[in-house]
């Protein structure tokens, strides 16, 4: 019996794809008013950017998520001044990009049925906590989770073991009665599989062209199919 039920925030509450473009465009617009460069320069900068910052941070933590420290690497390789343009890039995407956020179909409707239910809700994410938090409130989802687990907390990304291991701490039960539901296969499927909780594959609203080696929901629209997912699915 499932007791506890793990989301992902990325790709698997909202979608993210398509708001990370939205900011990245709020980002290339800032560079052409503020530097005069254009959009092929800012996101060619932008990518240096983020080689640099992996080489520095590495990349099992989840300050290489920080826009903050990608932004402020922009500012270097374009020889800017760092106030006040690294705090109004970071506001110009995220602003940007968590304003225009909105919940997955049929997720409210799902997250009410658990909790009518009286299955515990939690999120496990790799990001900085601060941003998720806010992503959670923009989504309207406040009211219905239990407990949060970012890799900021964890120190270290999935699929460490580790990360699960706070995750199963927090949810209170054993693993075969806890659920992570996630987009990312490796990370968030795969990754609760190998540590004996039932991993299912949130596949962002598209049918998978061959059936994959594990559980799937297409939409959380479809509750029916879910909750049998819940009830019959075994670890692997």
């Amino acid at each position: 019996m499932i007791k506890t039920v793990i989301f992902d925030i990325d790709n698997t509450l909202y979608d993210y794809d398509k708001n990370h473009l939205l900011g990245m465009k709020a980002l290339t617009d800032y560079c052409r008013s503020e530097f005069n460069l254009g959009e092929k320069e800012a996101l060619a900068c932008y990518d240096r950017a983020m080689e640099i910052a992996s080489r520095r941070i590495g990349t099992d933590t989840a300050a290489i998520h920080s826009r903050m420290l990608r932004f402020q690497c922009m500012t270097e390789l374009l020889e800017k001044p760092l106030f006040p343009h690294v705090e109004n890039m970071y506001h110009a995407y995220w602003d940007t990009m968590i304003g225009h956020a909105k919940p997955c179909p049929g997720l409210l409707e799902f997250l009410e049925i658990l909790k009518n239910r009286q299955i515990r809700i939690g999120i496990g994410t790799d990001m900085t906590a601060s941003i998720q938090y806010k992503k959670l409130r923009k989504l309207g989802l406040t009211l219905f989770i239990d407990f949060i687990v970012t890799s900021q907390e964890a120190g270290v990304e999935k699929p460490h073991p580790h990360f699960f291991d706070v995750c199963l701490e927090k949810a209170g039960c054993l693993p075969e009665e806890c659920a992570f539901i996630g987009d990312n296969r490796k990370k968030d499927v795969q990754g609760a599989l190998d540590h004996g909780m039932r991993g299912i594959w949130y596949s962002q609203e598209k049918v998978p062209e061959k059936n994959p080696d594990f559980p799937v929901i297409v939409s959380y629209t479809d509750t029916k199919e879910f909750l049998k997912l819940l009830k019959e699915t075994a670890p692997r």
